[in-house]
């Protein structure tokens, strides 16, 4: 029931609020990309942040995607496994002569072919795709934090010049001042919170992806060894047959 729920959900049209809404939040964002693109960045290390995260976020989407084609060709194996493996039983089943057992060995490697299937997807799903997953939406939320900074820091730029102005012109300074001093602190408060989490993100990223991906090798060297040892097995035992 909840699966139909959130199916129907899903397919359903977009009433024209949540049209308006989509379509100012896809205005809003590309504001934000050409912002953080074209704007001038004195800070190094947000300037490399900026070239590396714009970078990196395209490149994981692509790679998640890549991942969980992947993910789903192992499935379609394993599936093609399941029918070779009861075509097989039914072939022998009905066959009356010794070439039944022979049908019944193949019928037996396929089935447990496609459980070792299942395993090897399961890891490559769990290991790496979800790896790719989790960091993609990480890398988004960092993102979102160089969008909000580099909005504060255009409205720095901004409450500067409108100080500029207004000693020019000997008029509201005062005023001018205040909120110049108000957005400078909004920004520093950002850019040290944003430099604390981009500096987090590298080290829990670079720990996690060392981690998921040499357990995720480790799996495939011990999926491969025990396909190996199952090749050599049916074919040890289709040699013993008469």
């Amino acid at each position: 029931v909840a699966f139909s729920t959130y199916f129907k959900l899903s397919v359903r049209g977009k009433n024209a609020r949540e049209q308006i809404s989509g379509f100012f939040k896809t205005l809003t964002k590309t504001a934000d990309e050409v912002l953080l693109t074209n704007q001038k960045e004195s800070d190094e290390f947000f300037e490399r942040q900026k070239q590396f995260l714009t970078t990196y976020n395209t490149k994981i989407k692509d790679a998640t995607a890549a991942a969980d084609k992947s993910t789903r060709t192992h499935k379609a194996v394993a599936d093609t496994y399941i029918k070779v493996s009861s075509g097989l039983n039914t072939l022998a089943t009905a066959d009356k002569t010794d070439l039944s057992r022979y049908l019944l060995l193949l019928a037996d490697f396929f089935e447990k072919a496609r459980k070792l299937e299942s395993r090897v997807q399961s890891d490559a799903d769990l290991k790496l795709s979800d790896t790719l997953r989790y960091y993609m939406r990480d890398s988004k939320a960092a993102l979102d934090l160089m969008y909000r900074r580099s909005r504060c820091l255009a409205d720095f730029d901004t409450a500067n010049k409108n100080l500029d102005r207004a000693r020019t012109k000997n008029k509201e300074v005062q005023q001018a001042e205040a909120a110049q001093q108000n957005i400078k602190k909004k920004f520093e408060t950002i850019s040290e919170k944003a430099k604390d989490e981009l500096n987090d993100f590298k080290t829990r990223r670079v720990q996690m992806f060392r981690k998921n991906l040499v357990e995720l090798t480790e799996l495939q060297i011990k999926h491969t060894k025990a396909q190996i040892q199952m090749i050599k097995g049916v074919l040890q035992q289709s040699e013993a047959l008469p």
